[in-house]
């Protein structure tokens, strides 16, 4: 394997992403700070608890998973289509570097910064939600693969992406409404059933459920169902970039 072209990448990624830390971290820090503001400390205070945890540290795991999903989509999609916009693309795929090594560097940065943000935005929301972590080994674990599965989408959004315009869609369009309408603000459990069998097919919900269970040892789902339901978007974005870089879509065309 050839550790410096994975070095390189990295290194190269992480360093625009410090010269650019107002836009990439201060600015989401401060937006996730508004909403734990207003929803945990201001209307969570007037709100009844759910599954014995008050209102404002339930939405905790939902608003993190809201920014980390985000982040790591626009982390990694940005990261692969500069190259592309600039035409810098083909001096990475003549180089003798393999597929492998290219994804390593590329979703490894954009995993990397959406983990330290992550870090910050828990840190930040202890200033004005109390909450606990039962199970901090599972939380970091599933905020490391969150981080890994949802970069790799957004490389993946970067290769097809043929416009800037196209890398806001995803995020903008589909991720946050689907973070929105599962369960982040609340429990699936508290929606009629139609509503919670048709909540069942969003993904998100499972994300969230395993997260927030490694906070307060409650899910909707269980904790084994949302990590099969993550690694299965994971294997489904590890096939799709295979096959990117076997036919060389939206890279060598």
């Amino acid at each position: 394997m050839n550790v410096h072209a994975i070095r390189a990448i990295y290194q190269f990624e992480m360093n625009r992403w410090r010269r650019t830390i107002v836009q990439s971290v201060a600015a989401p820090v401060i937006t996730t700070s508004l909403y734990f503001i207003v929803f945990g400390a201001a209307i969570g205070s007037r709100m009844p608890e759910i599954d014995g945890v008050s209102y404002g540290a339930f939405i905790v795991p939902g608003l993190l998973m809201l920014s980390i999903l985000t982040e790591s989509i626009s982390n990694g999609s940005f990261g692969i289509y500069m190259p592309k916009f600039a035409g810098t693309i083909y001096e990475v795929l003549s180089a003798p570097i393999s597929a492998a090594e290219t994804v390593l560097g590329y979703v490894g940065a954009a995993a990397t910064k959406s983990m330290i943000l992550g870090l910050i935005i828990l840190a930040t929301a202890r200033i004005f939600v109390p909450y606990e972590i039962q199970h901090p080994f599972v939380m970091l674990a599933f905020l490391a693969l969150t981080s890994v599965t949802f970069s790799l989408f957004g490389f993946l959004t970067g290769i097809w992406a043929d416009g800037w315009e196209k890398l806001s869609i995803i995020p903008m369009l589909v991720v946050t409404p689907l973070t929105f309408l599962g369960g982040s603000f609340y429990s699936i459990e508290m929606l009629p059933g139609v509503w919670k069998t048709i909540a069942l097919f969003n993904p998100v919900v499972y994300l969230v459920s395993g997260f927030r269970w490694s906070f307060y040892g409650t899910s909707d789902v269980g904790v084994g169902v949302s990590l099969a339901a993550t690694l299965g978007v994971l294997a489904l974005c590890l096939a799709a970039v295979t096959w990117i870089f076997r036919t060389g879509w939206r890279l060598k065309t």
